[in-house]
């Protein structure tokens, strides 16, 4: 790997989910015209049936038509608080590994939060123009779903990870993290369970979320790696040797000897990388100071099953009857 570094405005008709730009109107126009919803710590806007924070939509609409995928591009998606840090920190330390020993006390991963190492499509620090500065093979990541990436991604064969996360724990996990990183007043467990459950949170519905890139996982197995975060909690090592192969660069026979997955994935472990200095101070300003995002908050507990600690049981229920009907018939269950 080269690279080392509520209240829903009415809409006059549902067509406006799926408007694309023309020459009729501005991206302003647009933007104008589709519906928006308060609730979560920044307004989240529909455009082409998938909710996305207000203040990034015009990045987001730019990146299926301006985005230039590379036929060797390895991107890395997944709906938010599913393990996202967790799964670039381990991308980056296995496919850099020959360049970067994990003993440095300059390792890149030692030195930056993993958000920053892997940019985001589309998002600070991951803005088209530097992406395309990049040398081959990208490692890039998004929470995008497939839908509004550039259809080369498929066509051209870039291979894709995608991580999701069991509803109930994943739900819990945004909850907390949109409550650290606002600064309104806080959001109540009920009123985001109910917008959850409506489709309605950054990057969703969940479900459609989901289902896109597991299908997609269906038609090209051998270019999409669909992963669970419960797989990654239960074997780390084995998710490690999954992944070194399918980015390309498996662990040799004499790794193996000296137990570089097991290195690898201690390194990469959420306790790991909580103690890390660069994951403990410092963040980042974002949506005009309506939220800040501290690093610290990308870590919070990452258990499986916290969901019983903080919801009740008739909600738990009531999400995974939502589940099983989204889900149905796909293959995919929880």
């Amino acid at each position: 790997m080269a690279q080392v570094h509520s209240d829903i405005k009415e809409s006059s008709s549902s067509s406006t989910n799926d408007i694309k730009e023309s020459s009729e109107g501005t991206q302003a126009d647009l933007v104008a015209r589709l519906p928006t919803r308060e609730g979560w710590s920044t307004p989240l806007t529909l455009y082409n049936q998938c909710w996305l924070r207000s203040h990034m939509l015009g990045k987001f609409m730019a990146v299926r038509d301006n985005l230039r995928p590379r036929g060797d591009d390895i991107i890395l998606a997944t709906h938010p608080k599913s393990g996202t840090t967790w799964l670039k920190a381990l991308a980056f330390a296995i496919s850099n590994r020959s360049r970067c020993s994990l003993d440095d006390d300059d390792h890149p991963l030692r030195m930056t939060n993993p958000q920053k190492a892997v940019p985001f499509i589309g998002a600070v620090g991951g803005d088209l123009e530097y992406l395309e500065t990049l040398p081959s093979p990208r490692l890039l990541s998004t929470h995008l779903p497939l839908s509004l990436l550039p259809p080369a991604v498929s066509t051209l064969g870039c291979r894709l990870v995608y991580l999701c996360r069991e509803p109930k724990d994943a739900f819990v996990s945004r909850w907390h993290f949109e409550n650290k990183i606002g600064t309104g007043g806080p959001i109540g467990l009920d009123d985001a369970f109910a917008m959850f459950c409506q489709g309605c949170s950054a990057f969703g519905p969940f479900w459609e979320h989901y289902l896109q890139y597991w299908k997609e996982s269906l038609s090209r197995p051998g270019e999409v790696m669909f992963l669970r975060y419960e797989e990654m909690v239960s074997d780390p090592v084995e998710v490690a040797n999954k992944l070194a192969s399918f980015l390309g660069v498996p662990f040799t026979q004499e790794e193996e000897d000296r137990g570089v997955a097991q290195q690898v994935a201690s390194f990469c472990s959420f306790d790991s990388l909580r103690n890390l200095d660069a994951n403990k101070v410092g963040g980042v300003e974002r949506a005009g100071g309506k939220i800040f995002l501290h690093f610290s908050s990308l870590f919070r507990k990452g258990k499986v099953g916290d969901w019983a600690n903080h919801m009740s049981k008739e909600m738990g229920e009531e999400l995974d009857r939502l589940v099983e009907d989204k889900f149905k018939g796909s293959g995919l269950v929880f």
